[in-house]
């Protein structure tokens, strides 16, 4: 294991668990990712090779069949598989997004139906709350789900799903006005409805679409949808915990998880920037020496690390205040912040020690390149964050005059 991202206090379970998913991306991502991604082709050997080791069930409770596993210990195995490859950590952040909502906020019912198969990865979960006409302003959603009987209808249109055509099981952010009077607060009318499909693209259930996969300048091979409902009848049963008008806080504590896997994504990818840096600048040799031993370069180098370290560390601290219980809305802001920002710039560097060979798709920093840009944007853009941030130390430092 490197020098860099080391992290302290770590039980003997978690560094076994740790060297064994680091020891399979080695194994079998890192020499396959650079071609599955230029054919943007889905990587359904490694995501079958995820299963047998059990990370589908990482964070599940042993009750259901997972392996109970903290935050923490999930956060640094998706920094070592999106050191591999960022696209197969989208795939499981999003199951792990709903399996922890069903963990935090499932009725017993939908805990016992959906958690045991969820864990052995027979079920696979993605989350739907962005639409077309809106992105980080969740309170705007205009998808709706009308009661009727038994049933809820849902309608509307969502997008930028992970997992959408591969997905068997979608919480879907909707507005529902039943049981909350004409002027409530949008953000307490809104409901998570679990949607239960077939994967693939098309009709996969009456009355739901998933049109097909959207065309993408990286993040590739992991499945980017719409999702469109039209007369979708779902059953009373399947409104998460039961109770309408719970939806968008359900959603903000699931997107908390999120942002620590978004920091550990950013911190995984820089951290093979930094690799690939580090190794290029020490074969590559002008004026009569290794790169490496200039002095500009080594420069680059020391800032690379640095950064690498310090998004590191506000990850881990990100993941351990959720696995203590408090709350942690401004530490996963920040974390998720400062890594993805991080790795903007440490992939760039890296970029620049390759010269001319990093425009090329030989190399696998022109793979990087095209990666590192969409953790500007996942979870909330960095302008999200630093609202979050913001508001969150005038609640700390409230002035007393």
């Amino acid at each position: 294991m490197s020098r860099l991202a080391q992290t302290a206090g770590l039980t003997d379970i978690q560094q076994e668990i740790l060297s064994t998913v680091r020891d399979f991306v080695d194994k079998e991502i890192i020499p396959v990712a650079t071609e599955l991604e230029h054919r943007d082709e889905y990587p359904q050997q490694i995501v079958d090779g995820l299963k047998e080791l059990g990370l589908f069930g990482l964070m599940i409770p042993e009750e259901y069949g997972g392996l109970g596993e903290s935050l923490l210990t999930y956060a640094l195995c998706v920094e070592e598989i999106a050191r591999g490859w960022m696209s197969v950590s989208g795939i499981i952040n999003t199951h792990f997004i709903v399996a922890y909502m069903l963990k935090q906020h499932g009725t017993q019912e939908q805990k016992d139906t959906f958690l045991p198969r969820m864990a052995a990865g027979e079920v696979r979960g993605a989350f739907s709350m962005s639409e077309p006409g809106l992105g980080s302003d969740v309170s705007a959603i205009t998808s709706k789900g009308v009661k009727d009987g038994d049933e809820y209808v849902l309608n509307g249109q969502k997008m930028w799903l992970t997992n959408g055509g591969t997905s068997t099981l979608v919480a879907v952010l909707c507005r529902s006005d039943e049981g909350h009077p004409e002027g409530t607060a949008p953000h307490k009318s809104m409901t998570t409805f679990l949607v239960e499909k077939e994967p693939g693209f098309g009709e996969v259930r009456p009355g739901l679409t998933i049109p097909g996969k959207i065309d993408k300048m990286g993040y590739k091979g992991v499945d980017t949808t719409e999702l469109i409902m039209d007369g979708l009848r779902i059953p009373a049963n399947r409104v998460l915990g039961g109770v309408t008008g719970r939806g968008f806080y359900q959603m903000m504590d699931g997107v908390e998880v999120g942002r620590v896997n978004v920091a550990a994504r950013g911190c995984g990818v820089a951290q093979r920037a930094f690799e690939l840096g580090v190794s290029y600048a020490q074969q590559r040799h002008t004026f009569g020496k290794a790169i490496a031993q200039h002095q500009a370069i080594q420069f680059k180098l020391a800032e690379m690390a640095t950064k690498v370290e310090a998004a590191h560390a506000m990850m881990v601290n990100a993941a351990r205040k959720k696995d203590s219980g408090e709350r942690n809305d401004l530490e996963a802001g920040m974390a998720k912040y400062l890594a993805s920002e991080y790795c903007k710039e440490v992939v760039e560097d890296a970029f620049r020690i390759h010269g001319g060979y990093g425009f090329s798709k030989e190399y696998e920093i022109e793979r990087l390149y095209r990666e590192a840009p969409m953790l500007l944007i996942g979870e909330g853009t960095a302008e999200i964050q630093k609202m979050i941030i913001g508001r969150r130390l005038l609640e700390e430092y409230r002035f007393q005059g």
